[in-house]
């Protein structure tokens, strides 16, 4: 699946967009299996509720099931003004 990386997330990992063979039933799951494979995922992901995660471009849960889902994106709460 494609796993895209927005502002601040993007930074820490040093990529935007990155193909991912996983596994993984849910957000979490997909999110545990990041953050095992270097210190900069871990970086990215140590406060999961500074982020917001979108399925196939629909804002969901990270306790979401991937079955399906071609796209996941993660990012920082968005503001208005």
């Amino acid at each position: 699946m494609d796993v895209l990386y927005f502002a601040w997330v993007r930074e820490r990992i040093g990529l935007p967009r990155e193909v991912v063979n996983t596994n993984a039933r849910t957000v979490k799951e997909l999110v545990s299996e990041l953050v095992a494979r270097e210190e900069r995922y871990e970086a990215a992901f140590a406060d999961i509720s500074a982020l917001r995660v979108a399925l196939d471009q629909e804002l969901s849960s990270f306790d979401a099931p991937l079955k399906g889902v071609r796209e996941v994106a993660f990012f920082p709460p968005m503001t208005g003004g």
